[in-house]
This record gives structure tokens, sequence and C-alpha cells, in this order.
């Protein structure tokens, strides 16, 4: 069966089970070395796609979401942020030139980063599927973790094909 093939069967059996569960569902679609992608519904219908590489306790992933906004997660269990509060941090893959990720959001566990819908959006999406690690420092240029990029491009090209399949917009009705 073809990954899309499979994806829209996932969406649909997603969809379909929603109202039985309170909690978030996911599916594994794809895993490969270190990667693992899956589809995640939540109760009130909304769908999200999610690449991760993940070690005990520590994870690094890549969120899409319906409306086509893309999220990057940096969690760990040994940070306790709270809520509401922002930092300023860096990215670096490989030897690579470094992203500054300006006003990431401190949540719990977490660090979340909105990536902009721009050229530059997608070539920092570009840089991660085509490295080998990636570097999360502080503003500073201090080292705060580092992630295995291994299996990431077939993992993002798997990621972007669920993406493709949860933001299709269903047919209209031309009698409304």
């Amino acid at each position: 069966m073809k990954i899309a093939s499979f994806l829209v069967a996932a969406a649909t059996t997603a969809a379909s089970v929603l109202p039985a569960f309170a909690t978030p569902q996911s599916e594994v679609l794809f895993s490969h070395k270190n990667w693992q992608v899956e589809l995640v519904a939540w109760d009130d219908g909304g769908l999200g796609c999610v690449a991760q590489v993940s070690a005990p306790g520590e994870s690094f992933s890549i969120w899409t979401f319906q409306d086509e906004s893309v999220q990057l997660q940096f969690y760990s269990t040994s940070w306790s942020f709270g809520e509401g509060s922002t930092a300023d941090l860096v990215v670096q893959v490989d030897r690579k030139p470094s992203w500054n990720l300006t006003a990431a959001e401190l949540y719990q566990n977490s660090v979340l980063f909105t990536l902009p819908n721009s050229d530059a959006g997608v070539e920092f999406i570009t840089e991660i599927a085509r490295g080998n690690r990636l570097y999360l420092r502080d503003n500073k240029g201090g080292s705060v973790q580092d992630y295995s990029l291994s299996g990431s491009k077939a993992s993002i090209d798997a990621l972007i094909e669920c993406g493709n399949v949860i933001t299709q917009k269903s047919p209209s009705n031309p009698f409304n």
C-alpha cells in the first residue's frame, strides 16, 4: 500500500474514532533509522502529523497541522519552564550557518517554535533533511542538546506526504 493511500485510510479511521476518545490518538505511519512519523488526531477533530527523533526523556519533533503551519518542538523531561515565557535560541545543522529562533515559546517541558511560511522555512527543513546532527543552543551559543538526523530525509518526505493529506480540502457542496 502506498503511503498516501495509507494516510488517507488512517486519517479517515482517526476521524471516525475521535468521539470515542477524549485524549489524542496517534498511529505510526513510517519509521526509519532514528525517526518515526505519526498521524495524530485530537478530540476536536483536528489532525496533525509529526516526525520525531527521540532518546529516553528527550526528543526533537517537526509538526505539521491542517492550517499548513509547521512547528518545531524540543522536549526534555529535565526541563521545567512553566507557561508563558519565551527565549531566543540558536539551532545549527552540522557545520552550516546557525539559525536564530527568536521568541521561542517555553512551555512545561518543551521549547516550541513555529517556522515562517517562507523560503527560509523550507530551506531550514531541507537542511534538516540533508543533515547528520542538529545542535540546540542558547542565544549565546552554549550547548543545550543535540539530536541525530540519521533517517531524516525519508522521514521528512513521509511527513510532507502526511501533511499534504491532512490539508486537502473537502470538495465543496455545489448546492449550498
